[in-house]
């Protein structure tokens, strides 16, 4: 009797259990956000990415996760969320009208154009330029061959998640972040003014753009989430349209560098300034501030920005800044198979398709820029206080941005 008595009381507690790990597991799609009028969409469908090579993964998770991932995916799936309003049929577009049942209804746009075939041809040839230069053995970086799993947790602080539309973005300074970023929080509808979502990007003032509070990454899926974070990631990466934005790797340096140094600041000028003015400038005792470096015409040429990124010192005392840390180590595109590749050379006809790609097009605009972009033209006077030797040492150390997303080695400036 006793025996009977226990296996019931067993009993109970596993479904107890279950039931309690499912509403976890539901929580960690995002399902606990969900809102009434919105339910959590994985984001359009766009023509997926050519198959990569990869390792083969030994299960050592618990069997129970994938019933519970099969559970979950059931209310991913197209044809799951609310009820939505007919549209009208457009024969010479079927495949983007089919992807609309996946967004809200009050977020549709109708549109009577395909998007142009050389947008999409554009796309194409980025993502499969990242498959290949991935697979290729001449293209060799730290990291380049490990898994998702094996990617510290520090390492994905900037990958932003849009549980509501889902959408994953991976930001990189100098790179129109501010503005994409100002996207993502409208989207998520993370800033309130009297009472209601903040719909104007530029509104959103500058420091709550940057504010770390603002936007959910993932390096803060452990905290919330604890041991399940990484499965959620990879729930996440395989559901949700991901994206990212480049430029031009010199060009970017160009950019940091004249935004950083060019003008007073004191966080960089504290942090960085005054270690390269003592290093490379014959500076031993720089002004305390960048107010005070400023008024006696002291700061760091170009060369010397040059000469600490190519000093090995400087690595050994802290990780390259976001501001001018390489593309692949921020954003990890051979671990990530980002579905949209925009370039700021391209940024308003690739933010218009990205936006209409998402279904929210209606919802936001790309903010247009009207201040003093750093251009590709420049780059042969920027250049030319560098010596060319550590121009080709700066070239081998960006080299394979430049051959992941397509820009041309920059001979004129390497050979000059």
């Amino acid at each position: 009797m006793g025996t009977s008595r226990m296996f019931r009381i067993f009993v109970v507690l596993g479904t107890v259990f279950m039931i309690l790990l499912i509403i976890i597991y539901w929580d960690d799609v995002g399902a606990s956000h969900l809102y009434l009028h919105a339910p959590v969409s994985p984001g359009p469908k766009m023509s997926p990415p050519p198959a990569v090579p990869h390792r083969p993964q030994t299960s050592r998770a618990p069997s129970f996760l994938s019933d519970i991932d099969a559970f979950v995916n059931q209310f991913l799936e197209p044809g799951t969320g609310e009820p939505t309003d007919q549209v009208p049929v457009d024969t010479s577009n079927q495949s983007e009208k089919a992807e609309e049942r996946y967004i809200p209804r009050q977020e549709w746009k109708t549109h009577l154009s395909p998007v142009a075939a050389e947008l999409r041809d554009r796309q194409e040839q980025r993502r499969q330029l990242l498959q290949e230069m991935c697979t290729n053995d001449s293209v060799a970086f730290p990291g380049k061959n490990r898994s998702f799993d094996d990617i510290p947790n520090k390492e994905l602080d900037h990958l932003i998640v849009d549980d509501r539309h889902g959408i994953i973005y991976c930001y990189v300074p100098k790179v129109a972040c501010s503005n994409w970023k100002r996207i993502m929080i409208v989207l998520s509808e993370g800033l309130l003014k009297d009472g209601v979502p903040q719909r104007d990007p530029l509104a959103i003032p500058r420091a709550l753009v940057h504010n770390s509070s603002m936007h959910f990454t993932f390096n803060k899926f452990w905290k919330r989430y604890g041991k399940f974070a990484k499965h959620l990631m990879k729930v996440k990466l395989k559901k949700y349209t991901k994206f990212i934005f480049v430029r031009d790797p010199f060009v970017r340096l160009i950019s940091a560098y004249r935004n950083k140094f060019e003008l007073p600041n004191n966080e960089f000028y504290r942090r960085f300034a005054q270690v390269m003015l003592r290093r490379y400038a014959n500076q031993p005792t720089p002004p305390a501030s960048a107010d005070e470096a400023f008024e006696a015409g002291i700061h760091p040429s170009f060369s010397n920005f040059i000469q600490y990124l190519l000093d090995p010192k400087t690595e050994k005392e802290m990780p390259f800044n976001e501001h001018w840390r390489q593309v692949y180590r921020l954003c990890h595109p051979c671990q990530i198979q980002y579905d949209f590749v925009g370039h700021l050379e391209t940024a308003e006809e690739d933010a218009e398709h990205l936006l209409r790609l998402l279904r929210v097009d209606n919802v936001v605009e790309f903010p247009t820029s009207s201040r003093n972009l750093t251009a590709s033209s420049w780059e042969t006077d920027w250049f030319s206080t560098v010596p060319v030797e550590a121009r080709r040492k700066l070239y081998k150390l960006y080299e394979p941005d430049f051959r992941l997303f397509g820009y041309q080695k920059p001979d004129s400036v390497l050979n000059e």
